[in-house]
């Protein structure tokens, strides 16, 4: 059997954990979790980041930093994971779902400016699949309508846009390191503070609305409580895990762009005969290995090869369902017409990328899915 994914350890989890036991310290905001921010403040540039339980936390942040009120207008593509809308909706917001590119999962920037009301408070972009959307698009519109532009990196670690790391580009970054991703802690997310108004309250956020990281600088002489926030900051354990991947982030990423490679070479017959479309990377992003997807042509196609590969012993998976035909959303989505985005939803299929799998497994997916089409 082929599982779908593997969660990958790289040796040191354990160490590490063993380490934070024996301090006595295992809540959140220790040693570890400050070599966590410091590795991504050291190596992308990114101005603040504050580990959180999970990316959906670092949104909800995210949320209460740009100040969402009940009626504020949020655009976001249907094409995403509930968390991207739950963290707003959460705060007030009125979502405006905008429909992906023909060419690749992502938001289409073209159709965004058409979204904008008075009441329009922020963008939401995602990176699908670590691919960048066109953020000097996006980052136009903000200027010109004075809007907050969120990312959410939940599969972008490692990623650029013309050069620049994803997740540092918009106001506020927001990642995932749940065990699906390229960088796991099991369940784990980041919230990257790019804009620095916004920066000693997302310390407040952080620390259940208090004002303890000032207390510890030496800033004020109490520590209270002082604004909203919630418990958003992992344990150490969680901390220490992490770390032990990022240690390892460029042999992880060797291995899942050849794995990723070895998809598109040992699949390029089939994109010759458009049987199925492979995945289109724009000239202005770069490759993290995310995921490996192919775009068949209806549902029913989909679904077959689903339980074809299941029959031989492949696990496959499909993606998103379109957010604005969501059970909970569809009575109160004025979008109702994006095809793109219900195009991916029936027609998108994933397959097997971790780091444990090899290039042999990589073979045979591929010629059992050129058997199965």
């Amino acid at each position: 059997m082929i599982p779908f994914n593997k969660a990958y350890s790289t040796g040191k989890e354990l160490q590490y954990i063993k380490q934070v036991i024996e301090s006595g310290k295992t809540c959140g905001d220790g040693d570890f979790t400050q070599r966590c921010h410091t590795f991504f403040q050291n190596r992308y540039g990114f101005n603040k980041c504050l580990l959180t339980t999970s990316c959906m936390d670092a949104l909800e942040m995210a949320a209460l930093l740009i100040d969402i009120k009940t009626g504020d207008e949020v655009i976001m593509p249907s094409y995403t994971f509930v968390s991207t809308a739950v963290a707003f909706v959460r705060a007030g917001a009125v979502i405006r779902f905008v429909d992906s590119r023909s060419d690749y999962p992502g938001i289409d920037e073209n159709e965004i400016e058409s979204h904008i009301t008075p009441r329009t408070k922020a963008i939401v972009v995602v990176h699908y699949a670590g691919v960048a959307c066109d953020m000097d698009k996006i980052m136009d519109l903000a200027g010109k309508y004075h809007l907050w532009v969120v990312e959410d990196a939940a599969h972008a670690i490692d990623s650029f846009y013309k050069g620049k790391p994803l997740g540092g580009i918009g106001h506020l970054g927001c990642f995932s390191f749940h065990e699906t991703k390229n960088i796991q802690c099991g369940e784990g997310g980041m919230l990257v503070v790019n804009h620095k108004d916004f920066e000693e309250r997302a310390d407040k956020i952080w620390e259940k609305g208090t004002n303890r990281a000032e207390f510890l600088r030496g800033g004020v002489n109490r520590y209270d409580w002082v604004d909203i926030g919630s418990s958003f900051l992992p344990s150490e354990i969680s901390a220490a895990f992490l770390f032990a991947q990022l240690e390892e982030l460029e042999n992880i990423q060797e291995k899942r762009i050849h794995l990723w490679q070895a998809y598109y070479d040992g699949l390029t017959a089939l994109r010759a005969s458009e049987v199925v479309k492979l995945p289109f990377i724009p000239a202005f992003a770069t490759n993290n290995a995310h995921m490996f997807y192919v775009i068949c042509n209806n549902l029913l196609q989909r679904n077959n090869i689903i339980n074809c590969l299941k029959d031989k012993g492949i696990h496959s998976a499909f993606h998103y369902q379109s957010l604005h035909k969501s059970p909970y959303y569809i009575e109160k989505s004025k979008d109702r017409n994006l095809v793109h985005a219900d195009f991916y939803s029936d027609c998108l299929l994933r397959l097997p990328l971790f780091p444990g799998l090899s290039e042999g497994d990589c073979h045979v997916i591929c010629t059992s899915l050129s058997e199965v089409l």
